[in-house]
């Protein structure tokens, strides 16, 4: 006698999936990483995120206020990664270092430096925004770290904290554009390990 097969794997419950506000914004975030803000229609958005075509409307007045959304949640996940870097075990230095060569996927570039080359973005004060304050936060926790090294005696007193918080934050940046460029991780590397040794050169002979 036949008797059906019952499948005991669980199904995903309705409260076990994103919620379509959240859905939309994660969506958004891969979109506007992979496509820029430009490349990125509401369209494109919605067949992501799998939701109705009123969604968006639902939740968010347009495209707009929706990248906002996105650009922001970006930027707070790139602050609290560099963080975890720069407050973690070790010198000065090594918390730069850490900051510095943490793994990233270089050749999809920054997902926040990436919107910095979207003209529409640039040229919205309430887009550009989230990302000034990024790398504003960013420049000064490093230049914290740097002067944090100073004072225990780590680095030498002549370094320029700020200068060399502005130094790092360049470099990768640009190592990002470099390696774009090349389709290959290369610059990026060399770049950062050129920092790295600008670096070194800064730390006392008691830190080591």
């Amino acid at each position: 006698m036949y008797s059906p097969i019952v499948s005991t794997q669980k199904r995903p419950s309705r409260q076990e999936r994103p919620g379509t506000r959240e859905r939309l914004v994660r969506s958004t975030q891969e979109l506007l990483w992979e496509r820029g803000y430009v490349g990125t229609s509401p369209k494109a958005i919605l067949e992501r995120a799998d939701v109705g075509q009123g969604s968006m409307y639902h939740h968010f007045t347009g495209k707009s206020e929706l990248a906002l959304a996105a650009i922001r949640r970006t930027a707070e996940e790139m602050k609290q990664t560099a963080e975890e870097c720069l407050t973690g075990p070790g010198t000065a230095y090594d918390r730069v270092a850490a900051y510095l060569l943490r793994e990233r996927e270089v050749l999809r570039g920054c997902p926040v430096g990436r919107m910095t080359q979207d003209r529409d973005v640039v040229h919205s004060p309430v887009l550009r925004q989230p990302l000034d304050e990024m790398f504003g936060w960013l420049r000064g926790r490093i230049a914290e770290v740097l002067a944090e090294g100073q004072r225990r005696g780590e680095l030498a007193a002549g370094l320029d904290p700020v200068a060399g918080a502005a130094t790092v934050a360049a470099v990768v940046q640009g190592g990002y554009v470099l390696a774009r460029a090349a389709d290959d991780t290369a610059p990026f590397d060399a770049a950062v390990q050129g920092v790295l040794a600008l670096l070194a050169a800064q730390v006392t002979p008691a830190a080591g």
